[in-house]
């Protein structure tokens, strides 16, 4: 490689980077607009078994040769795999066995959840980024380091909190998750919500938001508000706020993210008080 060409590659790559694009799927580069029309001819002598075509992008998405099930008997399963789980500890070993979901075999790892199981606060974003696919725990790079600053600003610790996404497993590129593959991985969540039980429940952004708490209304209408989360045994209070990814990108906001999170630590206060006054 030139000198000349050496800035150039570097400045290709960051942009890789920056749309997500951080991993090979195989060793040589392949054409893949040309790749499936371009005939093969056979060298004089050759059998005249054809010869092996180059991959194409579907098999590239599924490099560990499986394929999810239609969406109808994937969400069922999701449903009738969760429904099941006695525990969080079983809850993720049926995840990570969870093969209906196609995220599973584009992502490193499986990202469940991080931090107090018997937390009495609760945070849900939508889905795991790079990092996350890399550490396999949620909300690690600079949202996640926003996220702790966000916590620490009502008195409390990571350790203290229960952190999950809706999307336990990084879509490619960092896409957005489709709303096959929500609704696939929502009785998970949904399931792990219940096995939590936190006092507060708080959807991070618009995606986590509008599939946790059934709305169609945008952050900025739902932020700030009090929702009724029914798990089926009993009814959480929940509260939408900005992502930690929203508020790197707008500072702005952060103002009214701190008011949020100063009534999600006065609701906290007032459960604390009214457990206690009960026993």
């Amino acid at each position: 490689m030139s000198s000349d060409s050496a800035p150039a590659a570097r400045d290709l790559i960051a942009f890789y980077l920056e749309t997500g694009v951080d991993c090979a799927l195989e060793d040589e580069p392949v054409d893949r607009l040309t790749a499936r029309d371009r005939p093969v001819v056979a060298p004089a002598g050759a059998s005249s078994v054809p010869a092996r075509q180059p991959p194409t992008r579907a098999v590239a998405a599924a490099p560990r040769g499986a394929i999810a099930p239609p969406p109808e008997i994937a969400i069922e399963s999701a449903r009738e795999a969760a429904r099941t789980a006695p525990s969080l500890d079983v809850l993720r070993t049926l995840l990570d066995s969870f093969e209906g979901c196609a995220l599973k075999f584009t992502a490193s790892r499986l990202v469940f959840a991080d931090g107090n199981p018997q937390a009495r606060l609760m945070f849900v974003g939508e889905a795991p980024g790079r990092d996350e696919d890399i550490e396999g725990l949620p909300f690690v790079g600079r949202s996640g380091q926003l996220l702790n600053r966000m916590i620490a600003a009502i008195g409390l610790k990571r350790g203290d909190v229960y952190i999950a996404n809706v999307i336990p497993w990084r879509p490619p590129g960092n896409r957005t998750p489709t709303p096959q593959e929500t609704q696939i991985c929502l009785p998970f969540i949904r399931r792990q919500i219940e096995l939590v039980n936190p006092d507060v429940l708080v959807t991070l952004g618009n995606p986590s938001t509008q599939t946790l708490l059934q709305t169609r209304e945008g952050i900025m209408k739902t932020r700030g508000r009090w929702f009724d989360y029914d798990t089926g045994t009993r009814t959480i209070r929940a509260m939408a706020t900005f992502h930690p990814a929203y508020l790197l990108r707008s500072p702005s906001y952060k103002r009214m993210a701190w008011l949020d999170l100063r009534a999600i630590a006065k609701a906290l206060e007032g459960t604390a008080l009214e457990q206690s006054t009960s026993t």
